[in-house]
C-alpha cells in the first residue's frame, strides 16, 4: 500500500469548572463556531459542536500525528481565553474542568452522534449533565468512579 489511510474520530465532552452554566445563550453559537476554528487551527477536522451553560459537546477528526490530550489541552486554553475577553462576552474568571471525557466514533455512527450533539438543548430538559455522562461511560463500557464525577 503506498499510503497511508486513517478514520479517527472523536466525540469529546467537558464542562465548565464546577459545572457553573457560564455559557449564556447569547454567547453560545458564537463559542461553538470558535471552538470550530480553533479545531481547524489545531490541524483537527470539526465535525460537529454543540451544548449548553455548562458543557460542550465536540465530534471531530485527527491526524495520526495528533494526541487527544495535547489537542484537548490546547483547545481549553485558547477557548478559555477567548471566554474571558471580549470575545466571549468577558466572563471573569471563566475555565473548563481539567478533565474531559472522549471516545471514538466509527464512520457509521458519526451521523447518530451529531444528530445527539445538536440536540443537546433539548436532551437536558429532561436530563442532567451527570445522569448524561454516566449514560455515556456506561455504554461505552468505560469505568469510573463517581467521586470524580462532579
Amino acid at each position: 500500500m503506498a499510503s497511508t489511510y486513517l478514520s479517527l474520530h472523536y466525540h469529546v465532552v467537558f464542562s465548565t469548572k464546577h459545572r457553573e452554566p457560564l455559557i449564556h445563550e447569547t454567547i453560545l453559537p458564537r463559542l461553538h463556531e470558535y471552538i470550530g476554528g480553533i479545531i481547524r487551527g489545531l490541524g483537527g477536522f470539526p465535525q460537529e459542536v454543540g451544548g449548553v451553560a455548562d458543557h460542550v459537546h465536540l465530534m471531530f477528526g485527527l491526524k495520526a500525528t495528533a494526541t487527544l490530550s495535547d489537542f484537548m489541552r490546547e483547545l481549553k486554553k485558547a477557548s478559555s481565553v477567548w471566554m474571558q475577553e471580549a470575545g466571549g462576552g468577558g466572563v471573569s474568571g471563566f475555565a473548563w474542568q481539567e478533565s474531559y471525557a472522549g471516545f471514538t466514533i466509527s464512520a457509521t455512527a458519526r451521523t447518530a452522534v451529531a444528530r445527539y450533539i445538536r440536540n443537546q438543548e433539548e436532551h437536558h430538559r429532561k436530563r442532567s449533565f451527570r445522569e448524561e455522562l454516566i449514560a455515556m461511560l456506561v455504554k461505552a463500557e468505560v469505568k469510573y468512579d463517581e467521586k470524580y464525577l462532579d
